[in-house]
């Protein structure tokens, strides 16, 4: 039977996607330089000009992804509290954001680092680090971008729309609008995106408690289905859960604050006190998260239950079906917009962190120089154009399972750059071939771990003393980073090892 396409939702979706669409490429002309848009630090970074709303609209949309929208929600119908830990973590982050990313922007503001390998490049002078800490951060993004991919694909499907013709052509169009206006063009629309979604959130917890009987029937109801899940799910955490709740809170905390498209985001704002505001006022989207995540019970008490083409449990699509089953389909198709739009946001911010990766730490190690301003804007929007559609293919040919497996390596690969950029910021003394050693160790480990598991979980069963500790994979592999970082350090000086050549200066790091 062929799926029912909500027609009014369809058409609302529809007017607000051609409204970013048409935001996307005026951003063009928002706050160009007489020059126009010709290098990367004005395509890449919107000449570092923005204050400290757009900054916080910008993160916002860059952190609170589509599929956050949609991954949290799924993950609480399926498991329980033990998927809530997406809420402290972003709790933890906000002060470690406040003590390292201003003199993180600092630095670069004085040295016009694009990229946080840039800073390490500066730093530590060792062309093998800079190349690690590159490699990284485009790694770790791609199956982040695909994810995009996955969450916009479940939003068109819940309106009965189904191939892959709407996914490809809001690519296109987003891959369009980036290439012309660079990080304007998600700036922009980050506006938009965070306004509809503050509206979907109040609106839904409101709303929908009102018509499921409340909170207290909300949670009693999700209590009796999660018992029934294989395996079983529960409301509170459970004592074995204890230590892999806090280690994935703590361990995501770590990666958050590393993933190259924050340090756009940071890096794009206009003085060190833009980045302090913000760590201050980006807690309340941790509040909006925990709101969001308690869709999650409200899906399990209203009986979502999406079925995959299979007949299995589609758990991507339980927000959006909630949306469309107990909304009017005008509402829906909001709801649906601002999910929608929150894909377009991040991947277009994704991809240009990637692009800048690419052209300022890859290819310039490679080639042995530094090309011009506008050879680098150049080349940083067609390699954008290049990981925008390599995350489209993967999407269209590979299972939206194997995307979220690629993106707990990820996560677990980019806190393993921790050493090198944040303990960088504030000291010289471990050696740079000890971190790069350390990188490689950590990379390994963390890997092993997840592999291990058949890349199905990323909290792994350390066994010690006779018991079972079950901790998310990224703290063990940064331990061994650091442990190996530390040994080396002596080893390598006493050796004579080159150092490399700091070209920051201490007052660089005080804004």
């Amino acid at each position: 039977m062929p799926a029912t396409i909500h027609t009014t939702a369809l058409a609302v979706f529809c007017a607000f996607f051609v409204l970013v669409t048409l935001a996307g490429f005026w951003a063009a002309r928002w706050r160009r330089p007489d020059g126009g848009i010709h290098s990367l630090e004005e395509w890449g970074l919107a000449g570092r000009s923005f204050g400290t709303w757009i900054t916080w609209f910008l993160i916002g949309g860059d952190l609170y992804t589509a599929y956050t929208v949609i991954a949290v929600p799924s993950a609480l119908y399926g498991g329980g509290a033990m998927a809530f830990f997406a809420v402290p973590y972003a709790i933890i982050a906000y002060p470690y954001m406040m003590m390292v990313l201003p003199r993180l922007w600092a630095v670069s503001h004085r040295h016009g680092y694009v990229t946080f390998a840039d800073f390490v490049r500066g730093r530590f002078g060792n062309r093998a680090l800079t190349i690690a800490i590159g490699v990284t951060g485009i790694l770790a993004l791609m199956p982040y971008i695909a994810l995009q991919l996955v969450g916009m694909q479940a939003v068109i499907a819940a309106m009965g729309v189904h191939g892959e013709w709407p996914l490809v052509a809001a690519f296109i169009i987003l891959a369009a609008y980036t290439y012309s206006s660079g990080l304007r063009a998600p700036a922009v629309i980050a506006i938009v995106k965070d306004i509809m979604l503050y509206v979907m959130v109040f609106t839904a917890i409101i709303v929908l408690p009102l018509k499921l009987g409340g909170y207290g029937h909300i949670f009693s109801t999700a209590a009796a289905a999660l018992a029934t899940h294989k395996p079983a799910g529960s409301l509170l955490l459970k004592p074995p859960q204890y230590l892999a709740y806090s280690s994935l809170a703590i361990g995501s905390a770590i990666a958050l604050m590393l993933y190259p498209h924050t340090a756009t985001g940071v890096l794009s704002a206009k003085s060190a006190n833009v980045v302090r505001r913000n760590a201050a006022l980006l807690p309340a989207y941790s509040f909006l998260l925990g709101l969001i995540a308690l869709l999650g019970y409200v899906a399990l008490t209203a009986g979502i239950a999406p079925k995959t083409a299979a007949g299995t449990l589609d758990s991507s699509a339980v927000v959006p079906t909630l949306f469309v089953s107990m909304f009017p389909g005008w509402f829906s198709g909001f709801c649906l917009a601002a999910i929608g739009i929150g894909a377009l946001v991040p991947a277009a911010i994704m991809s240009i962190a990637a692009a800048n990766l690419f052209t300022r730490n890859l290819l310039a190690e490679i080639i042995g120089r530094h090309l011009t301003p506008a050879q680098e804007s150049n080349t940083a929007k067609i390699v954008s154009l290049v990981i925008k559609f390599g995350a489209l293919i993967f999407v269209l040919l590979a299972s939206s399972s194997y995307a979220i497996e690629m993106q707990l390596l990820g996560g677990i690969w980019i806190g393993q750059i921790f050493p090198a950029v944040v303990l960088g910021c504030f000291t010289r003394k471990l050696h740079p071939w000890a971190l790069f050693s350390g990188w490689g160790a950590g990379m390994i480990t963390g890997t092993w771990m997840a592999w291990s598991l058949q890349l199905k979980s990323s909290a792994y069963p350390v066994h010690l003393f006779g018991q079972t500790y079950t901790i998310y994979a990224a703290i063990p592999a940064l331990l061994v980073n650091l442990a190996l970082a530390l040994a080396l350090t002596p080893l390598f000086n006493a050796l004579g090892l080159c150092k490399g050549t700091d070209q920051t200066q201490p007052e660089d790091y005080i804004a």
